[in-house]
């Protein structure tokens, strides 16, 4: 351990000590100082009331600093405050010099005071000064070098906070404003964005900390978009939303979030349309623990509904956005009603109790199967819970006259080849049917594609397989996704909600598709990481292609048909799509019912197929009961078996119905 180390180290009590010395010896040395400088001679030991002053000045100039506070201040966080103390020190010192003086004598003017007061504070003032520096020093040699992006205010905080922690040292800004380059700020060079390879190289930089919270989520992308060709790690500090209303700090500094490679610049908010079905009224949310549902939950407390019921099946995910609304500061203000509610939405019986002992003015119906491979490997509970659990409630809210019934739909649905999209599109033709049947429950749908953040998503799967140090699993090379940030999709949802006629389908704007081998690749680089492949064997992650899942599809749809007008908001369009009227629907429903109580599955999927949702699954049925059935009914013995093998596959999978063994 080096002299420097065992100072840092040392005891705080023992630093006090040390440090009261060393402003007693400045004391003495300044006060003499100033003596000589008056008379212009060397003191002598003759001079012994200059020696009683000194004495006295020294030991009442320490018990001021006591007083004062000098002692309690922790060096390292020396501002202003603590200069003023330290001012005020040297005053009274230099005033004590002139009292005493007067008392002994008057032996000298007071411009010995003055310089006395001087050279005392910048004493001091150095002493500590320089014990700061051998702090900042030590702690140096421990720290990570790291790259500031961003020289405005929030890269200054930023930077005085690093200083006073132990993990980074900031070592030069990165800012693209020509104004700012080669100047000095907090100590630091500014450098073009153009430079930051070469900076990298010459501080050994191990990461590039964002500090631009006001800038836009375009701008942000580009920025990110620039850093993830140079395979450092990048974080960054929180919003300035979050900042200003006090859900973090500037320097809390974390991973770059997803939204920020992929997510748009928000829209403004239409106020009349966020609160024209929810302010004063009784509002119902299904599938309220999810993520859309929970989301829509807090976009719809902060339009003051009356109350607001929240539905799930699922205990846990209930009591969590319970919990959290219960503590939202709206809910005390306003006097919300929040009333937790645990209900499937199969249960004719309990969603009667709801609608009986609630009244409900609008219901935004979020519930719903959605893991597309689980559905298909579920198919029977997948069609019951989604199509016909859609049917219950909506069946619910015409009896008891709900006024607008907001169905989440998703781009699965459109020309869907899985089970989970079939099931939503005809849950989209049970609501078209019904709006135009001459009902008071305005139904109107609202489709849109994945969510980032969403239970499943892609986004957290890939952060994990990273820091697990690979490999990262994409399903193929060129498949794509739309994406979009909960917060958002919700909002529209509320505000096409509002728009709604009866029987519209409204379909979200998701920008540009997003090729999923190039959000890992970022992801990847964004980590400080670089991709392995053939053009780099020692790169560090490998994308592995796992190939397509059961009904998954290279590319979503959004639209069925070309019939798409604007609406009054930029991002939110209504499309004409056909279906079928009531008493057609009914008639098919009632067959499908049939179908899924046999759990005949193939006859499940050729009634899906006959309808119109243009459905077209593989030919491979993957749900693990009928596997399951198959493979014991296969397995048997004799010419039985062999006979009814023939029969379950006597053509194409999909054409031909089996009825249960």
């Amino acid at each position: 351990m080096t002299w420097l180390d065992a100072l840092m180290t040392m005891p705080r009590h023992r630093k006090r000590r040390m440090l009261q010395l060393i402003d007693g010896l400045t004391i003495v040395v300044s006060l003499n100082l100033a003596v000589m400088l008056h008379r212009d001679s060397v003191l002598t030991l003759a001079d012994m009331w200059l020696w009683s002053l000194t004495g006295l000045v020294t030991l009442l100039t320490l018990l001021c600093f006591r007083w004062l506070g000098v002692y309690r201040l922790v060096l390292r966080y020396m501002n202003h405050s603590a200069v003023l103390s330290l001012g005020a020190g040297a005053l009274v010192s230099s005033l004590l010099v002139i009292l005493l003086d007067k008392v002994m004598g008057d032996m000298f003017s007071a411009s010995v005071a003055v310089i006395h007061g001087l050279a005392l504070l910048v004493g001091i003032g150095g002493v500590r000064y320089v014990l700061r520096e051998l702090y900042l020093i030590s702690q140096r040699r421990q720290r990570r070098p790291v790259l500031i992006y961003g020289a405005g205010a929030a890269g200054c905080e930023l930077v005085s906070a690093l200083r006073h922690g132990g993990e980074y040292e900031p070592v030069a800004f990165i800012d693209d404003w020509r104004g700012l380059e080669g100047n000095l700020v907090d100590g630091l060079r500014v450098h073009q964005p153009s430079k930051l390879e070469a900076l990298i190289d010459e501080h050994r930089a191990a990461m590039v900390l964002l500090a631009i919270p006001s800038a836009t989520r375009s701008r942000r992308r580009e920025i990110l978009q620039r850093l993830s060709t140079l395979s450092i790690p990048v974080q960054t500090i929180p919003g300035s939303a979050d900042v200003i209303a006090g859900h973090a700090s500037i320097n809390d500094v974390r991973d770059v979030a997803v939204e920020d490679l992929l997510g748009r610049d928000p829209v403004p908010q239409f106020p009349d349309l966020m609160d024209a079905n929810i302010r004063g009224k009784s509002v119902m949310v299904t599938g309220a623990g999810g993520s859309i549902g929970s989301e829509l939950c807090r976009q719809i407390i902060e339009q003051q509904p009356a109350r607001l019921l929240l539905v799930d099946n699922c205990e846990f995910a209930l009591f969590s956005i319970e919990q959290e609304l219960q503590a939202h500061p709206g809910v005390g203000k306003s006097g919300v009603e929040v009333m937790p509610l645990l209900a499937s939405i199969q249960r004719r019986d309990a969603l009667a109790s709801i609608f009986d002992g609630f009244e409900v003015h609008t219901l935004y119906h979020a519930a719903a199967y959605k893991h597309v491979p689980m559905v298909e490997y579920n198919l029977i509970e997948g069609i019951r819970n989604n199509v016909f659990g859609t049917l219950n409630l909506a069946r619910a809210a015409m009896s008891v006259g709900v006024e607008t019934f907001v169905m989440i739909s998703t781009d699965k649905a459109v020309r869907p080849t899985n089970a989970m999209g079939a099931s939503k599109r005809l849950t989209e033709l049970i609501c078209q049917a019904l709006a135009h049947g001459g009902c008071r429950t305005r139904f109107c749908m609202v489709r849109f594609g994945n969510v980032l953040g969403s239970s499943g998503s892609v986004v957290p799967r890939f952060r994990e397989q990273i820091e697990r140090g690979g490999p990262v699993k994409v399903t193929h090379p060129e498949i794509t996704r739309y994406f979009m940030t909960i917060p958002e999709a919700a909002q529209l949802v509320i505000q096409a909600g509002a728009m709604a006629r009866g029987g519209e389908v409204y379909v979200l704007d998701m920008g540009d598709p997003v090729l999923i081998q190039d959000l890992a690749v970022n992801m990847i680089r964004l980590s400080g990481l670089e991709v392995k492949d053939s053009e780099h064997p020692d790169g560090d992650i490998e994308i592995i292609h796992t190939g397509l899942r059961p009904g998954e599809k290279l590319f979503e749809e959004l639209l069925i048909g070309e019939a798409v007008s604007g609406t009054r908001h930029d991002r939110i369009m209504t499309s004409r799509e056909p279906f079928w009227e009531w008493p057609q629907l009914d008639a098919y429903l009632q067959e499908l019912k049939r179908a899924l109580g046999a759990s005949d599955h193939m006859e499940v999927r050729r009634l899906l197929q006959s309808a119109p949702l243009a459905y077209r699954p593989d030919d491979t049925m993957v749900d693990l009961v009928w596997q399951a059935r198959n493979d014991r009914l296969l397995a048997g013995p004799g010419p039985a078996a062999i006979g009814q093998r023939a029969r379950n596959f006597s053509g194409p999978v999909g054409l031909h119905s089996t009825k249960p063994v």
